[in-house]
């Protein structure tokens, strides 16, 4: 497909292209914006200048966190007006009597404040942060729900559990729903996570839910992580602040995986 596009149109266009793909080739664009080397060698200077992308050889590739995931301190309050959203739509999808998993994601963490109506819920999780909130909510008589914690090694930068011991407890139960957070999504590389012990728990969760459903904000969006934890077509339904990529939206249709927008 040849498209004809202003300078700023390119650059639009890149950066939702990078953001999806989480990198890009120079000789791509030329035939795709059919414009000269040089031209977009000069976008992709400004577009590092910017901050919103890097530059490598042959093309560029997104901007990430690193390698390293953020303590759990620092990833509370990115983006967090965007989670606060996702959490509440999250909410949105329990039912009374539900049996749900949550995980240790910042994100997940918000969809407790919005449970207070649900009627004899039961929540296993494996968050430190989850246990302490869902119990002031109880304590209080605002929350109707069962607590189940899931034993194993602490974690405590992140404050969460994972192990051997955390999977083999979780083979004694089995949920409706499980709200897992992820650190990076793309279409080929599927779900990627920092560490392979919490990958290998969230894939659990995955395999003791009926439903699973992905929650990410827009900056995980084209992220590939060392760990891979599933592939797409194994998620139910994936909830982001933003409306869905119109590149993914063939795919995610042939996965039968839905895609909800926080509002």
């Amino acid at each position: 497909m040849v498209v004809s596009l202003s300078a700023l149109e390119r650059k639009e266009y890149i950066v939702n292209k990078i953001h999806l793909e989480g990198k890009i080739r120079s000789d791509e664009l030329v035939d795709t914006l059919q414009v000269s080397f040089e031209t977009i060698r000069r976008t992709l200077e400004e577009l590092e200048k910017e901050n919103k992308l890097k530059r490598v050889y042959g093309g560029a590739v997104k901007l990430t966190l690193g390698r390293m995931e953020p303590g759990v301190a620092q990833r509370e309050h990115l983006f967090a007006p965007e989670k606060d959203k996702i959490g509440r739509a999250c909410a949105g999808l329990v039912q009374d009597y539900d049996v749900i998993f949550i995980d240790d994601g910042t994100t997940t963490l918000q969809m407790i404040h919005y449970l207070t109506n649900v009627k004899q819920l039961k929540v296993i999780t494996n968050s430190l942060p989850a246990v302490q909130l869902l119990q002031q909510y109880k304590n209080r008589g605002m929350l109707d729900a069962e607590i189940i914690f899931l034993g194993g090694v602490v974690n405590s930068e992140q404050d969460r559990v994972t192990g051997v011991l955390a999977e083999r407890m979780l083979d004694f139960f089995h949920a409706d729903k499980a709200f897992i957070s992820i650190d990076g999504i793309q279409l080929k590389m599927g779900i990627t996570g920092y560490e392979a012990e919490r990958g290998s728990l969230t894939r659990k969760f995955i395999e003791r839910s009926e439903q699973t459903v992905i929650v990410t904000d827009r900056s995980k969006i084209g992220e590939v992580k060392m760990y891979k934890i599933a592939d797409i077509r194994e998620v139910d339904m994936i909830i982001c602040d933003i409306e869905l990529p119109e590149a993914w939206a063939k795919t995610l249709e042939s996965y039968d995986t839905s895609w909800i927008q926080a509002k």
